[in-house]
């Protein structure tokens, strides 16, 4: 599997709008078909907080649906499945309360993310527990992997352990590769 930007109908009216943020029958016919098994939500005050690029290794590895519930971020999944040619790219999309797009993050991929605007709330399912032994990460701004991160010159807020991540290049292999390399971000409609 690889990494999608999910985009959900939504009904409008002259109240607002509905949506199904989570669909299984629509996800599945939209190519996302895990078992979510927790729902996770996060609040970051500052414009700029970063966080990631996380993953759990197997044999607790998180596939995450991710979407933005208020504000803006700039999600990213990174390759970091063994043997892949595309292992160190990444996909990137803006994912904003008011779009209600959703980026699918598979297993064998590092998920992070910088909020684009002050008090940012994001939730995301995972396929798999929290499991603390489990964790990894990958460097927020390994030059190996150079993501472009929207953070207008400035710095970002980080956790003291994202702060002292290792980059890809000491990553041992955890995750297999599939044969399916990362191309440009799919997307569809749920």
């Amino acid at each position: 599997m690889l990494p999608k930007l999910i985009r959900v109908r939504r009904f409008s009216d002259g109240r607002g709008w509905f949506s199904e943020s989570f669909n299984a029958n629509r996800f599945a016919a939209a190519g996302v078909t895990d078992h979510f098994v927790q729902d996770n939500h996060s609040f970051s005050a500052p414009r700029g907080t970063l966080r990631g690029l996380h993953f759990q290794a197997p044999p607790h590895a998180q596939a995450k649906l991710v979407r933005c519930t208020a504000g803006a971020i700039w999600d990213v999944a990174v390759d970091i499945r063994g043997g892949s040619p595309t292992r160190g790219r990444w996909v990137g999309a803006r994912l904003s309360a008011e779009g209600g797009e959703q980026l699918y993050v598979p297993i064998g991929f590092a998920h992070g993310f910088v909020t684009l605007t002050d008090d940012v709330q994001v939730q995301y399912k995972s396929s798999d527990f929290y499991t603390p032994a489990a964790e990894g990460a990958v460097r927020w701004d390994d030059p190996d992997v150079a993501i472009d991160w929207p953070l207008d010159g400035g710095a970002p807020t980080l956790s003291d352990k994202d702060a002292v991540a290792p980059p890809l290049a000491d990553l041992t292999t955890l995750f297999a590769y599939d044969g399916d390399p990362l191309g440009a971000l799919e997307e569809a409609s749920a």
